[in-house]
């Protein structure tokens, strides 16, 4: 648990009981919380930037309700933002993941937390793959109530979904490779700049879509597992 905090000092106990369990734990959330007191484990939330006269401008349903299966690639993707540091600032590292088979089909790394961060991540996606039609599910963040976000969405026929307010949980299998990344590669090469984290997440990413096995894809790494059941 004081392993799960020191990656995640942000987690609290409903993301630290998801990890734990992901990871065999089998421990229910009243425990975590009870535990997470008796060692003075608390979350660290970052103090947010104030948006002065800031609504979301587009909420959208949540399409997904936790039904986190796919029964093909392109259907159900979902997208967050997790942070980075090389011990002197952070990073900010956008993701978009596909359900069917977890492979990592768009990424983008920034200094900034912002729109751009979270376009450009579309962008890529897109570049690669056939969206239209395609449910994008993320929380509820600036970027992803925007006009401009739900405008590029449109563009691409890309049906947008919330997760409800302050429920991590609506969005958290995305966690899980958060966690692999973190605790497989950032915590044990140490990146000392952001050419480094650059780097490492390119070659991570790489790893976990072509050889990283899961037991959840019948002992298969994302694209070998796509491939098998394309043949």
């Amino acid at each position: 648990m004081m392993g799960i905090h020191f990656l995640h000092p942000e987690f609290g106990y409903p993301r630290m009981t998801f990890l734990l369990n992901e990871n065999d734990y089998m421990i229910n959330h009243k425990k975590v919380y009870r535990l997470m007191k008796e060692m003075d484990i608390q979350s660290v939330i970052r103090k947010k930037r104030k948006r002065h006269g800031h609504t979301p401008s587009v909420i959208f349903p949540n399409r997904l309700k936790r039904k986190f299966k796919a029964t093909g690639p392109n259907q159900k993707m979902v997208t967050d933002i997790t942070y980075v540091s090389d011990g002197n600032q952070f990073f900010y590292l956008s993701v978009i993941q596909d359900l069917f088979n977890n492979e990592i089909v768009g990424w983008e790394l920034s200094k900034r937390n912002d729109l751009e961060l979270v376009l450009n991540t579309i962008e890529k996606w897109t570049k690669k793959k056939d969206v239209a039609e395609a449910v994008l599910h993320s929380d509820q963040g600036f970027q992803y109530t925007s006009k401009a976000y739900n405008n590029r969405l449109e563009a691409y026929s890309i049906k947008g979904s919330h997760s409800r307010k302050g429920n991590c949980l609506d969005n958290a299998c995305i966690e899980s490779f958060f966690s692999h990344l973190k605790t497989e590669k950032l915590y044990i090469k140490q990146c000392k700049s952001e050419v480094e984290i650059r780097q490492a997440i390119e070659e991570y990413i790489y790893h976990y879509n072509y050889k990283r096995i899961q037991k959840k894809l019948n002992k298969r790494a994302p694209i070998e597992y796509r491939h098998a059941l394309a043949a």
